[in-house]
């Protein structure tokens, strides 16, 4: 799940006022359950903006998803009556709907933070840096680039203490983990394989991008 909060509300207003009549679109899945752009995080902005501010007119609105424009199209109607649009959503999001209506000013509300997964209740734990060469099939599942604090890719660094990272005790070493959990899997024969070595010269979304030009061209 792609975890996001909201900007300082200071620096909404700034981008906003430059306009009299904005409409804020929240986003049905992953900043509805992170609780950063959904219809209670829309309603409350909106409520900010439109007390703070005589004059501005402010305009709700929900999306399943802001990035499918099969989704985008059911704000078509709705968004010829207004100058901006202030996105609730991830920065795949913004991109998408400022794609789909160029003509319109679309504004992020939200600082898009990372990959996550919930530990407990409003409490998200990144996970993933989508960095597009995922070993978790020989690492038992756990990610060594996002969760061992130095992304070591070859095994420990040998500063852990007691199953903990040295730069926190509150964090448990990623390595150590992978190592208990290939045990219990029965495949530490995983350790001693070929080093693991991370290309980061060209993000693979560069690669796509490429491609696509090649089949367009």
């Amino acid at each position: 799940m792609i975890i996001a909060t909201q900007k300082d509300l200071a620096e909404i207003k700034r981008m906003v006022a430059p306009y009299k009549k904005v409409l804020i679109v929240g986003c049905g899945m992953c900043m509805t359950f992170c609780s950063a752009g959904g219809p209670d995080e829309v309603a409350r902005l909106a409520e900010n903006l439109a007390t703070d501010r005589e004059g501005l007119t402010v305009e709700k609105g929900m999306i399943p998803r802001q990035c499918s424009d099969k989704f985008i199209d059911r704000l078509e109607e709705k968004i010829r009556d207004y100058e901006a649009v202030l996105s609730m959503a991830c920065g795949n999001g913004v991109q998408a709907v400022a794609r789909r209506f160029p003509d319109k000013r679309v504004l992020p509300a939200l600082n898009t933070q990372f990959i996550g997964i919930e530990q407990e209740p409003g409490v998200w734990a990144e996970m993933c840096m989508a960095c597009g060469d995922c070993i978790l099939g020989r690492t038992a599942g756990v990610c060594p680039v996002t969760r061992c604090a130095k992304g070591l890719l070859n095994g420990p660094c040998g500063g852990s203490q007691e199953g903990k990272c040295e730069v926190s005790k509150d964090r448990p070493c990623a390595w150590q983990e992978i190592y208990h959990g290939l045990k219990r899997l029965g495949l530490l024969d995983y350790l001693r394989g070929e080093t693991q070595i991370k290309g980061w010269a060209v993000h693979p979304g560069r690669i796509i991008r490429e491609e696509l030009k090649a089949k367009e061209g």
